[in-house]
Parts: structure tokens; sequence; C-alpha cells
């Protein structure tokens, strides 16, 4: 009996969830994330074709991957490990790496891709077996044995229309070498300079394998994005999942367990069994009670607090040690600084026959709006209004977010290990570099290399960033001498490094050439450019001249002559002497204007004083007699 009311209880929740899903499909729709992909040979089948993305994987978000299609002899359907029919995938070295194409049918989606990526594969084009609009290959309910490869598939998969899948088959039949370019660019739009990322989820930590995957994902991902949250360069939103149960079974024994506020908002029971562990509503309150965390915490501008808490509520209340209750995560709550009240506030009366608004709005949204279909599959991460397709990973995820932002704009995390291209440490990637300052136009983005002169100690460089970067404006001379000449010798130092903003090389006084490559020194003696008095003897030195007179005589380098020392002498005392005589004749020219200027001022105050006694003023009312009050 207990076993027949476990399979009935089991029926009504599948029952409850087909229901539930059957009135979202009516209100909304399930949109296929599809990338681009371009025939580039044979001339005959040239264009652009679309193609589903497959949710496993690692698809190549925001870059592109070229190749050539391999349709297998045999094991064309691809459920059978492709080594026991001896076929291999590996490409030759400096061949374009080997996109396999194997048709639909007979196992599932995943096991295709993991046989070929075995194989040597690096990537995967699923012909459709029907005439059908594009559906996304997803991941099938994960066993033991499902589980042992679908989170090690690291290629790209793609469903392609059954028509241009006999076309390409066709093409190699015949003989002719099919190059294909997958690419991603476009898979994530970037409107502006923020992204807007969401993630549906849950807190049901005893769903099996999928469950821990989504738990690692939390716990991996949460350095970067609350890097990227505390930076501005993301909005994260979190979502979770919720279901009705039917009018009809409102109050039967399965709704009151898996359901709050009579049946509106329910989870699945987290064992699936009735009669044991948790309940199906234990999971509702928890995702509600995050979802007030996030609510919370982002009225007070930290939201990245949301990833605190929901990675401490699963390390400090897992399930299997019987924690997952409102007590631990209470505990979790203060440790975090959060206001207890607000959160208990936002979460309501979960026992009332009211709508919760909270969780209300998370079913609404549940509901494709623009580009975003559905959400039918959990967990799905939604980047810019497009849903996410591939393996739940940081790098993948981050790679992913990293493509919402315009090229050579995302922040310092999306160049991190996990997905920079590293290209530039080879060769510079092809693009300008300058052994000599250690200075490349090579920039690492986790598309792949971008070739741009760059900034370096304020000195920016110009140029086409591939075979030319020149460096310009105030304090290029300062970095390798601004590209220019420069030498020294006998501690001496000359450059043809002019600091403004031409940014161009001339040679320094005394030297000659183009300023780049060389400068010569000027024998000035020789060219007959200086020292030709009479009584000059010229001497050449680098960069310069030494003239030197016969006799007593000194040189003066500014008129090109000699004159002797007794009349230098004799002019220099003479100066002397004026110098003083002109010193003397001004103090006393001041001295006497500061006398004059005293003298006229004390007669003046003079002056007034008698007439003030004897005539009054206009501006006085009555003459005070100082001496007539001292007699009284």
């Amino acid at each position: 009996m207990e076993r027949r009311g476990s399979m009935m209880a089991k029926l009504l929740l599948g029952f409850m969830l087909l229901s539930c899903m059957y009135h979202q499909s009516a209100m909304g729709r399930f949109v296929v994330e599809k990338n681009s992909l371009t025939v580039t040979s044979p001339e005959n089948i040239k264009g652009n074709h679309d193609s589903a993305i497959g949710n496993f994987g690692i698809p190549q978000y925001g870059g592109s991957m070229a190749g050539t299609v391999d349709y297998p002899k045999e094991n064309k359907k691809g459920c059978r490990k492709f080594d026991e029919f001896g076929i291999s995938f590996k490409a030759n070295p400096g061949a374009l790496p080997k996109f396999v194409l194997l048709d639909r049918g007979d196992c599932f989606f995943a096991l295709k891709v993991w046989n070929a990526q075995n194989a040597g594969a690096s990537a995967v084009l699923v012909a459709d077996d029907i005439d059908e609009a594009l559906i996304t290959m997803d991941r099938p309910e994960e066993d033991g044995a499902s589980a042992k490869y679908i989170e090690n598939i690291t290629i790209p998969s793609a469903l392609i229309a059954r028509s241009f899948g006999e076309t390409l088959k066709k093409a190699i039949s015949s003989g002719d070498m099919v190059n294909v370019n997958l690419d991603w660019r476009e898979s994530v739009p970037h409107p502006d300079d923020r992204v807007e990322y969401e993630l549906w989820t849950n807190s049901n930590d005893e769903c099996g394998v999928k469950c821990d995957m989504l738990m690692d994902f939390v716990k991996n991902f949460k350095g970067a994005a609350q890097i990227l949250e505390k930076g501005g360069y993301t909005l994260f939103t979190p979502h979770y999942i919720t279901w009705y149960c039917p009018q009809t079974f409102t109050i039967s024994k399965q709704c009151k367990s898996q359901c709050i506020n009579h049946g509106r908002y329910c989870a699945p029971d987290p064992e699936q069994d009735f009669s044991t562990g948790y309940e199906g509503k234990d999971v509702v309150l928890e995702n509600l009670r995050q979802l007030c965390v996030f609510k919370v915490a982002n009225e007070t501008e930290k939201s990245w607090i949301w990833w605190d808490y929901v990675t401490d509520f699963q390390i400090r209340c897992p399930m299997n040690e019987k924690k997952y209750n409102k007590e631990c995560a209470d505990e979790v709550i203060k440790s975090l600084g959060l206001d207890l009240s607000k959160i208990d506030k936002c979460m309501g009366d979960p026992s009332a026959d009211s709508d919760n608004p909270v969780l209300k709005e998370e079913q609404d949204a549940q509901i494709g709006k623009g580009s975003r279909g559905d959400v039918t599959i959990l967990p799905t991460l939604v980047v810019n209004n497009r849903q996410y397709r591939g393996k739940l990973e940081k790098g993948a995820v981050l790679k992913a977010i990293c493509s919402g932002f315009e090229e050579t704009t995302e922040p310092a995390v999306c160049l991190s290990d996990d997905v920079e291209t590293n290209e530039c440490l080879e060769n510079n990637g092809g693009c300008w570099h300058d052994k000599a300052a250690n200075v490349t136009a090579c920039k690492d983005t986790f598309r792949g290399r971008v070739c741009e002169c760059p900034l370096v100690d304020g000195v920016q460089f110009k140029g086409d960033g591939y075979t030319s970067c020149v460096a310009s404006g105030p304090g290029r001379c300062k970095i390798n001498n601004g590209g220019c000449w420069h030498e020294s010798r006998d501690g001496d130092s000359f450059s043809a490094c002019l600091d403004n903003e031409n940014g161009k090389c001339a040679c320094p006084s005394g030297f000659k050439g183009d300023g780049v490559k060389s400068c010569e020194d000027i024998d000035e003696c020789q060219e007959k450019k200086a020292c030709q008095c009479p009584e000059c003897s010229c001497k050449n030195t680098w960069g310069s001249y030494e003239c030197t007179c016969s006799g007593d005589r000194l040189y003066i380098r500014d008129h090109d002559t000699c004159i002797s020392k007794t009349t230098a002498e004799g002019k220099s005392s003479w100066t002397v002497v004026w110098v003083v005589l002109l010193g003397l004749a001004m103090a006393a020219g001041g001295a006497y204007l500061v006398y004059k200027y005293r003298w006229r001022s004390y007669m003046d105050s003079e002056i007034r004083a008698i007439m003030a006694q004897y005539m009054p003023l206009d501006n006085q009312s009555e003459a005070v007699n100082h001496a007539n009050e001292n007699r009284a």
C-alpha cells in the first residue's frame, strides 16, 4: 500500500508540473538559441545557415572556429565509440580542426558528442532526421552512466536542419573539402557597457548530479561575480522556478506538502519520497528566503551579498545534516550583517490564502519576453536577455558574460586565466613589438588578441598596431628615446628626439643625418663653419669643436674673433667702474626722492594743524581748543 501510495503521489506531482508547464506554454514560448554557421567552400554551397546551440559542452561565446567537415562512413549516428571502427578525427599538424557530422537518432545527443570528442573531433554537427524547426539539443536526465561523460564534454555542438545536412553529405561524398566557420560572436548582444544576466536556480541540494553541479558553479563563480557587480560592470538577478497546484488538488495531502499559500507556489519533493525527509514546501520557503536576501541586500547597494549567503547556506545548512531550516538560515543571515526583520517581513505569511508578491513576480518572469524564451530548464542562465547554452562552469559562463561587452571594453576579470587566450605569448600575436623598450601592441582578450598601439607611462603610441607604433606627445623621449637616434661617448650624451607633439626625430646641433637610424658628427673645422679668423686654430671634437688663438689672445665664439687678454681685462675693469658709478647715482637719486617726499608730508601736516585752530575746516562742525581745556 505504501508503494502504491508513493506511486500515486508521484503521478499527481507529475500532473501538477505538466499542468503548470501547459499553462506557461500557452502564455509564452520556447526560444532556440542559435549561432551562425557559414560554409566557405566549396563554391556551389557557400552561404550562411542557422544552427541550434547544444545545451552541453562549451560554446565559444564571443569567438569563432573554422574547420573541415568529416562525415564518418561507419557509426554515422555516433552512438558507439569510434575506436571500435578504427576511426579518428584528430587533425594533422597544421591542418584545420575537424567538425564531425552525425545523424540524429538512436541515442542521446550528448552521447554522440562525447564519442566524437574522444575520437579527436573539435566540434560536432548533428543533422536532424525530419524536416522541422530547429530545437535545442538538451542534456538527458542524468543518471550514473550519463553523469560520467556529460560534465566532461568540452567541445561545442549544434543541431542543423535536415536539408542542410543532406547538402553537406552530398558535397563530402563527391570528394569536395567542405570548410565551415562556426560564429558565436553575436550569440550574446552587447547593447551598452553593462551586461545584465540572471541565474534561475534552486536551493534544493538533494536532487543528484544536477544539484551538485549547480552548487559547485555558485561556489566557483562567486568571486568573479562579486568583482563584476562591485565594479558596476554587471547587473545580476537571481530567480527561482516555482509551480502551482491545480485548483482541483489544492486540499490534497500532496499539494499541502509541496506548496505554500494554498497551492499557489510549489516545488517537487527533494527526495521524491513523501513519507520521509524534507518536503517541497521547505524548498519553496528557502527559495523565497534567498530571494528576500537579495532584495534586502540590493536595497543597501550590496547585492553581491547574495552570493555569500547562498554559498554559506550550502556549506552550513545541508539537508543531509538535517540543518536545512530557518534557524540555520537565520544564523547565516546574522553573520552577514543583514537585517533579519526585513527579510522576515519580505517573506510574508506562507499559510495565507493570498498571493505572495515576491513569488508571484517570479512566476510571471518565467514567461519569455522579447528575444528570451520561457524558462523551462533548471538551472538556466540568461545573458543580455539571451539564454545561455552550454556547460554551467566558471570559465564557460564567464566567457559568455564577457562576450556581452564590446570588444576591448571588457573588465580585467575577463582576462583571467580561465578565459584569456594568451595569443600574445607567441610571436607577440603578429603585432608590432619594440624589443628595446619591451613594448608591444598585442592585447589579449577572451575573444582573441587585438593589435592596438599601447599607452605606456602616460605616453600614447600611434600607428596601425601591426607594423608600426610611434610614441607621440610630451614625455615620448623617456621611452627608448622616442625611437630616435641616441648615443653616449666620453660622458656626453646626444639624442635626436624632440619632446613635442610632432613626434619627429632631428639630429642635434653639430650632427647631420636622418635622426632615426644615424646622426654623424659634423667636422666644423674641415667644412669651415667655425673658427675662421686669421689668428684662430680649429680642432674638431665629437658633437662640437675647440677654437684657440695664437699668442696671448682669447677667442670670442659669438663673433668668431680673437682679442688680446690686456684689452679684455681693460674693458672688464672699466665696465666694473661704470657699474659702480651707475649704482651710486641710482642710490643717491632714490635717497633724494625719499627725503623730498617725507619733508613735504611733514609741512602739509603742520599747515593743516595751524589752519584748524584759526579757520575751521568744512568737514568739522566745531573746532576743539585743547589749550583752553588744559587751563580749565
